[in-house]
């Protein structure tokens, strides 16, 4: 692998219980620490299967941050405050990658990207942070595969297959493929019942499920692997070498949601390394930005179960060395998710460049 690697800082854990992690002790890197060189300009080497990192999440792993438009854009980043100079060449125009293919489906409205890695306008997400650091750290052709819509809770639209129905305050929550999202129990019994009917207004059923987002987003992914040289121009071969997660405010609003985030998220892990058959893939996920070690209610356990998987100073044993959480607060310059981080260019490829950073760190661990 070429030698660009996430730079971890260790720090002092404040404390030894495992419900009060020092979030100082995740490591952070920014582009002045380790800047990421411009790209060589060759194009990949297609004798090698093509590493597919498919990233997915709401809102703001769609990308909500400006391209164009003064202080606070992509523009002004690059051009007044010399930023993340390996997006543009010598004369100033952005760069576009040949060695990595960046593919985008999002539910309801199809392919929205089948092209070279490079800034074409409208807002960006984390992907050219992690595209251009993941591309610089492995040898073979790479495609960032995107595939996700905002407003999705884990606990409900992307809840993965497996999940079962659980109880909470007096309700029965949906597992997988229930509707809706929740019911009454059997008050005078005590007991869990059935799912009544879910209808509309005009007496229609609802055409919504648990995990329906999460059908659709997987399956996008599989329909760009299923043709994969429409995708990637001559490749014949390819890996689902990682994925990476950028998601958690719409759990916030539910305290059921928010209590089962981490046994959601541990098994939203399993389920997409068997549903794309990639028991080794990497996973990397990035907290929400204004989520800090005091925060509590809803925002502090969200917290609380993304730092919980982390595969080094987490407590699920099988996640180490294949799984990274990147505490974004240092990086959020202020911000929050549900704001979208007041659409600042710089947090999306902060974030992102981190992300990338923490997923070749991983790759680095033998499988």
């Amino acid at each position: 692998m070429k030698q660009n690697h996430l730079t971890r800082r260790a720090f002092a854990l404040s404390t030894i219980a495992l419900t009060a992690f020092a979030l100082s002790s995740f490591g952070t890197v920014s582009a002045e620490e380790q800047p990421i060189p411009k790209p060589n300009g060759k194009p990949a080497d297609m004798s090698k299967p093509v590493q597919v990192f498919i990233l997915l999440g709401q809102s703001n792993m769609v990308g909500m941050g400006k391209i164009a438009g003064g202080e606070g854009s992509l523009e002004h980043a690059v051009k007044t405050k010399n930023k993340y100079s390996y997006l543009v060449d010598d004369a100033g125009g952005w760069i576009e990658r040949k060695d990595v293919r960046f593919v985008r489906f999002m539910q309801g409205k199809g392919m929205l990207a089948n092209e070279w890695m490079g800034i074409k306008g409208g807002t960006i997400g984390p992907e050219f942070g992690i595209g251009h650091a993941i591309g610089n750290a492995v040898d073979e052709p790479v495609m960032i595969l995107k595939s996700c819509i905002g407003n999705r809770g884990l606990g409900w639209d992307l809840l993965p297959p497996g999940s079962e129905r659980y109880e909470y305050n007096g309700k029965v929550y949906a597992g997988y493929k229930d509707r809706p999202a929740s019911w009454e129990m059997d008050k005078a019994k005590g007991t869990a019942t059935e799912p009544p009917p879910w209808l509309d207004k005009n007496g229609k059923p609802i055409d919504w499920y648990a995990g329906k987002n999460y059908d659709e987003d997987t399956a996008d992914a599989k329909k760009a692997l299923a043709e994969l040289d429409k995708y990637y121009p001559e490749a014949t071969k390819y890996e689902v070498a990682g994925f990476l997660f950028w998601q958690g405010e719409k759990d916030l609003g539910d305290e059921s949601y928010a209590n089962r985030y981490e046994q959601n998220l541990v098994q939203f892990i399993k389920q997409l390394r068997k549903d794309f058959n990639a028991p080794d893939a990497k996973f990397v996920l990035a907290t929400l930005g204004e989520a800090t070690k005091d925060i509590g209610g809803n925002e502090g356990k969200v917290l609380e179960a993304q730092l919980a998987v982390d595969g080094t100073r987490g407590k699920h044993p099988e996640f180490k060395g294949n799984v990274a959480t990147v505490f974004t607060n240092p990086m959020a310059q202020g911000g929050g998710g549900n704001g979208h981080y007041g659409g600042k260019a710089e947090v999306y490829m902060d974030v992102g460049e981190a992300m990338g950073r923490a997923m070749a760190d991983l790759l680095k661990n033998p499988k």
